[in-house]
C-alpha cells in the first residue's frame, strides 16, 4: 500500500491522540468476519460510504484478508495507505517480550501496511494461564515494553489496551515510558464504563466501545426504542451515537450493506439531554462480552 496525503475524515469526525496520531471516532468493526470474499465485499462498502478505520486482532483470524483487501480496494477508491487507520491487537497466547515481538511483526506481514496506526493488548490474561496466575502482571508488562519499543522504531503509530480495568491502567501508568493511547472495552448505555471514562479522561487516554449494541442485545429495549423514535433513527445509531455524545470512539459490525450504511449515519444529529437520561438510566453493569475483573 503506498502512502499519500492522509485524509481520515472531517475534523470533528476524528479524535487526536496523545500520540499525536488523529484516529477516526467510527471505525468497522471485524470480529467473527471470515472469509477472503466476505471480507472484500465488506471493505469495499464500508469504504464507499464513508469509513476509514478498521479494527481486526490476531485472534479473529482475518489479518491477512483484511490486508489482501485493503490493498485491493484503496487505489479503487482513489485512497492511500495514510487516508485509514488500521488497528489490530497482540492475542492472549503471545503475552511476554519474545512473544510479543513475533506477534506484532506477523500482524504487519500478514496486513501487508508497513505500520500500524495502533497496536492494542488485548487482553491483560495469557491464554491458558489461570486468571489469577500471579505471572499475568510481568507478562503483561513484558509484552507492553515490546510495544514501546515498536512504537519508538516507527512499526506503531499508537499504543494501548483492550479490556483492561481500572487496575490494570492504574499500573501500567505507574511504570511506562509511554501511556496508553486507546483502552478499547465492551461499553453501552448498561455498561457504561463511568469510572474508566473518568480516568481516561484524566489521562488523556481515548475510550474506544466495542459491543456497542450489547451484542444485539440492546436493539429491542424499550428504552432505545423510544429514542430511536423520537429521533427518527434506528435502535443502532442512536446507539452509536450515545457512545459519540460522550467523545467516545466505536467500532460497529455488520455484513449487511444498508446497516453498514446506516450505521455510518451518525453525524449532523445528536441525542437530547431528555434522550441521554433516559438511556443513561438503563446502566446495570452488565457485560454482554468478557469481564476482566478476575484477572490479576
Amino acid at each position: 500500500m503506498e502512502e499519500a496525503g492522509a485524509s481520515l475524515g472531517p475534523t470533528e469526525q476524528t479524535v487526536q491522540l496523545n500520540s499525536g496520531t488523529r484516529m477516526p471516532l467510527l471505525g468497522m468493526g471485524t470480529f467473527r468476519l471470515q472469509g477472503a470474499e466476505l471480507v472484500s465485499q465488506c471493505v469495499d462498502a464500508a469504504l464507499a460510504h464513508g469509513y476509514r478505520s478498521f479494527d481486526t486482532a490476531a485472534v479473529y483470524g482475518n489479518e491477512a484478508a483484511i490486508g489482501q483487501a485493503l490493498g485491493a480496494l484503496l487505489p479503487h477508491h482513489s485512497l492511500a495507505r495514510s487516508d485509514i487507520f488500521l488497528t489490530t491487537k497482540l492475542g492472549p497466547r503471545d503475552q511476554g517480550k519474545v512473544e510479543a515481538e513475533a506477534a506484532c511483526l506477523r500482524s504487519l506481514e500478514q496486513l501487508a501496511c508497513g505500520y500500524l496506526d495502533l497496536y492494542l493488548i488485548h487482553w491483560p490474561g495469557t491464554q491458558g494461564k489461570p486468571q489469577g496466575d500471579k505471572g499475568n502482571r510481568e507478562r503483561r508488562w513484558e509484552s507492553w515494553r515490546v510495544l514501546e519499543q515498536m512504537y519508538h522504531a516507527g512499526h506503531l503509530r499508537a499504543i494501548g489496551v483492550s479490556n483492561y480495568t481500572l487496575g490494570h491502567l492504574q499500573e501500567l501508568l505507574a511504570h511506562c515510558r509511554v501511556p496508553p493511547a486507546v483502552l478499547q472495552v465492551e461499553c453501552h448505555p448498561e455498561l457504561p464504563q463511568r469510572e474508566l471514562w473518568d480516568f481516561c479522561q484524566q489521562h488523556g487516554i481515548h475510550l474506544q466501545a466495542y459491543a456497542s449494541l450489547g451484542c444485539g442485545q440492546l436493539l429491542g429495549r424499550a428504552e432505545v426504542g423510544r429514542v430511536a423514535e423520537r429521533q427518527g433513527r434506528t435502535p443502532a445509531q442512536v446507539l452509536l451515537r450515545w457512545a459519540l455524545h460522550q467523545g467516545v470512539g466505536v467500532i460497529p459490525k455488520s455484513v449487511n450493506p444498508t446497516r453498514l450504511a446506516e450505521n455510518a449515519q451518525l453525524w449532523g444529529w445528536d441525542l437530547s439531554p431528555e434522550d441521554m437520561a433516559e438511556l443513561g438510566a438503563m446502566d446495570c453493569s452488565r457485560h454482554y462480552c468478557w469481564d476482566p475483573s478476575g484477572v490479576t
